[in-house]
């Protein structure tokens, strides 16, 4: 992906301000009944869309929502749920395997602590901000596909990889805005500034955005 030129300072402050007042208080799309859950929906995300895991959640969660009921479901038993998503075969053994650490070593608990939930089976840098952000409310930024591409595109935080766009991300990203800084990014490249064609005319901040091939109405 080519890399725009980097946004100043005021207009990062003000690409956040108009992305807030658009949507106050942006929310994941996952659905998800306690912390737990949403840890096992977004480990079942990867390489998915949310509506997908969404679908394959929804009976699962009404009766499936401590680790000790996941073990108790069992790999068999949770793939009958989520056998419509992609990688269901590996994902069913992370979610089982990840039940019984929480058991062993957490008390049943999700822990709040990056390191330890890295620890977990299925579960990478991205997912634990994500937990962290959603269930602990940490100022977290859980970079994904979209963000990595609004981020680089637009000039916000141009990174080579993920892990270099969430540290550039941190630090220009103000204060004020870090606590759903992900949340705006994800759904601004989910449904304004997509992969294959950008929807330039109805983006709140294309004045602001350093990307050079900007779509035209039609």
């Amino acid at each position: 992906m080519p890399r725009a030129t980097l946004m100043k300072k005021p207009d990062i402050e003000e690409f956040f301000r108009r992305l807030s007042q658009a949507l106050p208080e942006p929310k994941t799309e996952l659905q998800y009944r306690n912390t737990f859950t949403l840890l096992v929906a977004v480990v079942l995300s990867a390489q998915a869309t949310d509506i997908g895991v969404n679908k394959a959640t929804k009976e699962l969660f009404k009766t499936v929502d401590t680790p000790q009921k996941m073990l108790k479901l069992g790999e068999a038993g949770l793939i009958q749920h989520i056998k419509t998503i992609g990688l269901y075969r590996n994902k069913a053994k992370n979610v089982i395997a990840l039940s019984r650490m929480l058991i062993e070593k957490h008390g049943g608990e999700v822990p709040r602590d990056r390191d330890a939930l890295q620890e977990l089976p299925g579960v990478g840098r991205k997912t634990a901000n994500v937990v962290l952000n959603v269930a602990f409310g940490e100022p977290t930024i859980a970079v994904d596909t979209h963000i990595f591409r609004v981020s680089n595109r637009t000039g916000l935080a141009p990174g080579k990889d993920v892990l270099e766009v969430e540290k550039k991300l941190e630090k220009v990203v103000p204060p004020a805005y870090r606590m759903h800084a992900h949340h705006w990014l994800i759904l601004h490249g989910r449904y304004v500034c997509k992969a294959r064609k950008p929807d330039c005319p109805a983006c709140p901040v294309s004045d602001l955005c350093r990307f050079k091939a900007k779509t035209v109405a039609t």
